[in-house]
């Protein structure tokens, strides 16, 4: 049993919710299943994950019409990574091709045989395409770019059991968990010019919004990534191998680090520049948009049965903040050899959370 530190506790954006949550989701869902393109298992997933949920939270207030897009979107998500999961990296590679030809040509009819991933992404492609701004959309195309080309090197990564640096996880886990272009599409409702969209003080409320994520991701899906022996990517194994430290310490570390993102987070608001009244009233709704995806992935994560097992387990957790530890491979496979990870204890969990791990990136 290890400790979960309550990272959300102090953050400013209040939990929120789409009206249109429940249409979209039966839409959606609809949509995904008439294409029959997952087994069984992965269809329990997804039904688990409930993609509509974490649309619904982490974009509150945009229209029936683009939430539905989104939600279409995300839900391709699913299938991507569960194809490309189950994928050596050339049969990655290959996923990854058809779906990028399919998003940068939405009109195009798809060749016989083809994986039925083109089809569904050229669907979706298209209802985006009608739906929002030409900017917005190769923008999100852009990030969505690079997160694939990402997810074809994580198969690789996933054949070696490859675990990266406490440095290197979080650009690592800014491409390969494809947060960026989600994160774009906050400004799909206004049109923010490129000076403003890619401004360094922008970009960097971006990248503190996506660590925010990672932070909170990585600690509340721990335990079951532990248990099915697919953590190589987590940055509470990265802290755990390279600081030497147990569960509960790493857990006390990251939620230290979060504690830092949050202030870099409220810093940066202060110290955006000014563009005009008119500018600087859309750029405050793109950065609420960051806070809410911030706190709407934290209510999603909670809120769903994948990562506690059930939602009364989710519930008492977050009572007790305690996890019950589920049972795990204990050799971890990393680029230079293979490392037991040390004994976890809930006291040593305690302890790490009261004195916080301070980290000085």
């Amino acid at each position: 049993m290890f400790y979960l530190p309550d990272t959300m506790a102090n953050w400013p954006w209040p939990p929120l919710i789409s009206p249109h949550y429940e249409a979209v989701k039966i839409e959606a869902e609809a949509w995904f299943r008439s294409f029959k393109a997952v087994d069984p298992d992965t269809l329990k997933e997804f039904n688990e994950s409930d993609p509509a949920l974490v649309v619904a939270r982490c974009y509150p207030t945009v229209s029936k019409e683009h939430l539905q897009v989104i939600c279409e979107m995300m839900n391709m998500t699913v299938i991507i990574e569960d194809t490309t999961d189950k994928s050596t990296a050339a049969g990655a590679r290959r996923i990854v091709d058809i779906v990028l030809d399919a998003s940068h040509n939405p009109h195009k009819i798809r060749p016989k045989g083809e994986h039925i991933i083109g089809e569904m992404m050229r669907q979706t492609s298209a209802r985006m395409v009608q739906t929002m701004s030409m900017t917005c959309y190769s923008r999100f195309i852009d990030g969505l770019t690079t997160y694939l080309r990402a997810v074809a090197v994580e198969a690789i990564d996933r054949e070696q059991r490859h675990c990266v640096s406490i440095d290197d996880n979080f650009k690592y886990r800014r491409e390969t968990s494809g947060i960026l272009p989600w994160l774009g599409l906050c400004a799909m409702e206004i049109d923010l010019p490129d000076e403003v969209f890619y401004h360094p003080a922008i970009v960097d409320m971006v990248e503190c919004a996506a660590d925010l994520i990672t932070v909170d991701n990585d600690m509340l899906s721990y335990n079951k990534e532990q248990a099915s022996g697919m953590d190589h990517n987590s940055l509470i194994t990265a802290v755990m191998l390279e600081l030497g430290l147990d569960i509960g310490s790493a857990m006390g570390w990251a939620a230290a680090y979060h504690t830092k993102l949050e202030e870099r987070f409220t810093n940066g608001l202060a110290n955006i520049p000014s563009w005009g009244p008119s500018t600087d009233i859309l750029v405050k709704e793109y950065l609420d948009g960051l806070g809410n995806w911030v706190r709407g992935h934290y209510c999603w994560s909670i809120e769903i049965e994948r990562y506690f097992g059930t939602l009364a387990m989710a519930a008492e957790i977050q009572q007790t903040r305690l996890v019950p530890l589920s049972p795990s491979v204990q050799w971890k496979a990393t680029g230079e050899g293979s490392h037991r990870l040390p004994p976890q204890s809930v006291t040593g969990s305690l302890l790490s959370f009261i004195m916080s791990f301070v980290y000085n990136k």
